[in-house]
């Protein structure tokens, strides 16, 4: 491993740890603070967008997807090599894994307990494709209409309104999706729903591969940064 993508996998790692602190965390927060569904949910969605802005203005000049679908995406379009989408999505994982550790800790709870809340149905399943969809395209058409800049702020609203017009909440994330099954809280999602999850959330990168290429047909090397490092990921 080069130490260019060392920086990378460490940047993806830290980052998506971070961003599970803030999902499971201010989860458990809120339904500490409120016995109102709707406020939990208000306040787990701005608390997870507020984040993800800070975590890619922070990790945006290293490495800042956060997320396996967009990893892919990058491969799928010629953007990074093989080896390196692998070992980005490894890291991706095991920082997922480590932020949920890290929230129940923090709460003084055990580190792990697998989640007993079922997610799924037709309904929901339609909207993690829908959810995904739009994520990629949200990410991949601020950098290709030359606004990587913004990238971060539409990310996060895309996000925390994500979380409200998706039946889903909007996981949208394969790596945000197994961490949570580690959580038996409000943030979390029981074994047994993740492949699904998982499945429609690949349809809808896979989906968005073929609008952003419709989309932005000249752009296509859009997320590389002149000195070869990615400009969103």
């Amino acid at each position: 491993m080069t130490a260019h993508l060392g920086r990378k996998a460490v940047a993806e790692l830290v980052g998506t740890a971070f961003l599970l602190m803030a999902v499971v965390g201010s989860g458990i927060m809120a339904t500490r603070l409120s016995d109102d569904v709707g406020l939990q949910l208000l306040e787990n969605s701005i608390a997870t967008g507020a984040a993800l802005i800070a975590l890619i203005i922070a990790l945006q000049p290293v490495s800042a997807a956060f997320n396996p679908v967009v990893t892919l995406v990058e491969r799928v379009l010629g953007l990074i090599g093989t080896r390196d989408a692998l070992v980005l999505i490894a890291a991706q994982m095991a920082g997922g894994a480590a932020g949920v550790v890290l929230a129940n800790l923090m709460f003084e709870l055990p580190a792990v307990s697998v989640s007993t809340t079922e997610r799924g149905g037709a309904g929901q399943w339609l909207a993690e494709v829908v959810a995904t969809v739009g994520l990629v395209l949200i990410i991949f058409g601020s950098v290709r209409g030359d606004r990587s800049r913004t990238v971060a702020f539409a990310v996060g609203g895309y996000i925390a309104a994500a979380y409200w017009f998706t039946s889903s909440t909007s996981f949208a994330n394969p790596a945000v999706t197994v961490a949570r099954m580690l959580s038996d809280t409000f943030a979390g999602i029981a074994p047994g729903s993740v492949a699904m999850f998982i499945a429609m959330q690949l349809l809808g990168g896979a989906i968005a591969v073929v609008l952003v290429r419709t989309l932005y047909p000249a752009r296509q090397r859009a997320l590389v940064a002149p000195d070869g490092d990615d400009a969103t990921a």
